[in-house]
């Protein structure tokens, strides 16, 4: 018999050989037929996966992200089977699921793929799916594997075999299909009910620009038809709130080919907006007691070595710049951190200094791909609202607390209400991949766990999703379409203070090392208006808005008053432009309502007399008559309320 502990604790005992299948079905068998994966000892493990030994367990079904996973892990792989079968002939890559679905990269091997041909895929995957076969684990010797995968011609598989390690090597079979994978998969393929494929992509094998162009045929797959309908209306809707689009049309940002691919301009609109949200954040940050640095873009090649980003960054990054100084390189700055600890140790460092906080607006520098640059989600070139806090072991918990206050501040002025949180810590069962001491993991691990508690933040632990250098706290929001977006992390670093040999003198007046945290709530101000601009369809805040008010006279006649109302509003911090286009009154509403400015100020006769405005605010109509002054300090004190500022 072997122990089976449960996540709350609980133990029961079953007979070796055990599946997670069995054991939900050993509770009810509903919850049988909804699990879909499982973890044991905190590896990722197929449902009917005999397990041998005493062991921790989860079970995961289709609400959860660990379940999703496995179903569109499957997914893939009855792609890949429906593709086999269509297409005589085609090599495989790889065939992942992602945060939406799943991709295979395919080599099509002389066959034409095009879009005209997806609802014949999805209809031989649902065709497929309804065999339900069995999708069956079965280890593998490395020379049997490639044996296998070589008669069949699967080069990029037999390349991906050659880096195994013998002992480690696993297939997956259904029906006629066999795959090179890790897993985990589903047990079957009766759950999968729903199909679409939804898109082709070019994609290099491996990534390398050098290598063979594949195609990469993506998909989503559901477990109701019900689901599949919802979504392809949600993508509808994600379509009109596209960031690139709403950019364009709100005339935030641009790209320009002559600057670069991935290298965003921000036009006058976008600009003043990044200015408010770096405003808003350093208005809070000073009453934290941070202190704001500034580094350079660029830095000596050795202090990225030491840091240890030229190793994780060095091959991907942009070409070492190099001076008329024989043998002296430099390099696009990648990270802020290595500069900011460079500021601690400019001067020797007492512990009364210490919790010390340093925060920096640093634009980094990573080279991606071409195809994997995405508006401003995924970009070359971006703005980090970095911060890095030096302190004592005993002050972390203390920390966490004022730094999730930030956050919990930032999500509330912008809207973010629904937001999840991951506590991420050290697989207990191999701590030799993490550097710093057991006690100094331990005491960093119970001050995320308690500071979560205290703030009444449900968290999600994960074991062995911590960095090799600290444990870390990372949030998570759902925007107006339920897509969730990484906002905002909180990470303990024992490793840079290690590598740039950082000291404080403490009170007992020896020599002793601090601990790094980093964190960054919008994460890059690009990404973070991207997500903004989608969450809100660019309807944003009051207090962050380009432009607050538009006055729009109902003739030429009135166009010297509504610059008047213009200035005065101006005078008084509110934005306000005029539209004095030879247009009638009601077009002038409808353009600037798409326009997404909060309100619109309608001036004629009557107004011009009264030394008034009529008022409309987006998405409510008519708020009446008021005179200048009033609709501004109406206006100020709506501001107030919405930042507490």
């Amino acid at each position: 018999m072997i122990n089976i502990t449960f996540p709350d604790n609980s133990v029961k005992q079953f007979e070796a050989g055990v599946t997670p299948l069995a054991i939900a079905e050993s509770i009810s068998s509903r919850l049988a037929q909804d699990i879909l994966a499982a973890y044991v000892n905190g590896q990722e493990w197929d449902i009917t996966r005999p397990i041998e030994e005493d062991a921790t367990i989860k079970l995961f079904k289709w609400d959860d992200p660990e379940g999703k996973h496995a179903f569109w892990h499957s997914s893939a792989h009855l792609l890949a089977e429906a593709l086999q079968a269509l297409y005589p002939g085609v090599k495989f890559g790889i065939g992942p699921a992602v945060d939406n679905g799943f991709y295979y990269d395919i080599d099509p091997n002389g066959n034409e793929i095009t879009a005209s041909e997806f609802p014949k895929i999805e209809k031989k995957m649902l065709e497929l799916a309804r065999e339900k076969n069995a999708i069956v684990r079965a280890d593998i010797s490395k020379s049997d594997a490639l044996k296998l995968f070589g008669d069949r011609g699967e080069s990029y598989k037999c390349e991906l075999i050659s880096e195994l390690e013998d002992g480690h090597i696993t297939t997956y079979t259904q029906g006629g299909f066999t795959d090179l994978c890790r897993g985990p998969h589903i047990a079957n393929t009766a759950p999968i009910k729903a199909v679409k494929i939804t898109s082709l992509a070019g994609a290099y094998w491996r990534g390398d620009e050098k290598r063979e162009q594949l195609i990469r045929v993506y998909g989503i797959t559901f477990p109701k038809q019900k689901m599949l309908d919802e979504y392809l209306v949600m993508l509808e809707e994600a379509k009109k709130r596209d960031h690139r689009k709403l950019g364009k049309e709100m005339e935030l940002f641009a790209f320009s080919q002559n600057v670069g691919a991935g290298l965003p301009l921000w036009l006058p609109k976008g600009a003043a907006l990044r200015d408010r949200l770096e405003q808003f954040l350093r208005k809070i940050q000073r009453r934290y007691g941070y202190q704001q640095v500034i580094t350079p873009h660029i830095g000596n090649k050795m202090l990225y070595v030491t840091s240890g980003h030229y190793a994780k960054y060095g091959k991907d990054s942009f070409q070492p710049i190099h001076t008329p100084e024989e043998g002296e390189e430099y390099l696009l700055k990648p990270m802020n951190c290595p500069h900011h600890c460079e500021i601690f140790r400019a001067f020797p460092r007492s512990y009364r200094e210490l919790p010390l906080r340093l925060a920096e607006f640093g634009t980094v520098y990573r080279y991606e791909q071409s195809g994997e640059l995405h508006g401003l989600t995924r970009v070359r070139g971006f703005t980090q609202d970095d911060a890095h806090i030096f302190c004592a072991p005993d002050q972390i918990k203390d920390e966490f607390l004022k730094v999730m206050d930030i956050i919990f501040y930032i999500f509330k002025a912008l809207k973010f209400e629904n937001f999840e949180a991951q506590i991420s810590l050290r697989d207990p069962n191999n701590k030799e991949k993490y550097i710093g001491s057991d006690e100094n993991w331990h005491l960093a691990e119970q001050a995320i766990i308690e500071a979560c508690q205290e703030k009444g933040l449900k968290a999600r632990t994960e074991l062995g999703e911590a960095a090799f250098y600290g444990p870390k706290l990372d949030f998570m929001v759902k925007d107006a379409l339920g897509r969730r977006w990484q906002l905002g992390t909180i990470q303990v670093d024992y490793n840079l203070p290690e590598r740039f040999g950082l000291e404080y003198t403490g009170a007992d007046n020896q020599k002793h090392r601090p601990v790094m945290i980093h964190r960054a709530p919008f994460g890059s101000m690009e990404r973070f208006v991207a997500v903004l601009l989608e969450h809100t369809a660019g309807r944003f805040p009051l207090w962050l808005a380009p432009d607050q008010a538009v006055v729009l006279p109902i003739s030429e006649k009135y166009n010297d008053y509504a610059f008047e109302v213009a200035r005065q509003l101006n005078e008084a911090d509110v934005r306000a432009i005029v539209d004095d286009r030879n247009e009638k009154i009601g077009k002038k509403i409808r353009d600037n309502e798409l326009k997404r400015i909060p309100y619109l100020l309608v001036v004629g006769e009557k107004e011009a007399q009264n030394g008034e405005v009529s008022v409309r605010k987006q998405g409510e109509g008519d708020k009446g008559t008021m005179k200048i002054a009033t609709f501004a300090a109406n206006l100020t004190e709506e501001v107030k309320n919405l930042t507490n500022q």
